[in-house]
């Protein structure tokens, strides 16, 4: 399995990179990372933008579908259905929890809850990840 620091120098020169995206626990059932609210992620308003919150998901369940994929094999996600239900302020830092519901061998199926700095749900993320030859 890829540990944490290998995974996030893989994240680094990409889009979670550039969001910001810190791993901080992996394991093949469940993913745990932070992302500071910045505002070149928000909206006019100072909160984190939907779109935001959506990345930074995708790349918690992809993290995970990874972390359990077989050698030779790649993954795309096929599926995302989001649940805004409340904002992070710009200049805090939100905590995406990943756990797995399904790993399958042709599908994987992870449920991404996204918390403000005061521990409150903001957003719930369940996405389908696509095993690729």
């Amino acid at each position: 399995m890829i540990d944490r620091d290998k995974m996030q120098k893989l994240l680094e020169p990409l889009f979670p990179g550039l969001m910001g995206v810190t791993l901080e626990e992996l394991g093949p059932e469940r993913v745990l990372a932070s992302m500071e609210v910045r505002p070149d992620l928000c909206t006019a308003g100072g909160i984190l933008h939907g779109g935001a919150y959506m990345a930074f998901a995708d790349t918690l369940g992809a993290v995970g579908t990874v972390l359990n994929l077989p050698p030779g094999k790649k993954t795309t996600t096929t599926d995302s259905s989001t649940k805004f239900i409340a904002g992070a302020k710009v200049g805090t830092t939100v905590k995406g929890e990943s756990i797995a519901l399904h790993r399958g061998r042709t599908t994987q199926v992870w449920q991404t809850c996204i918390r403000n700095a005061e521990g409150k749900l903001c957003a719930v993320v369940t996405q389908t990840q696509l095993i690729l030859d």
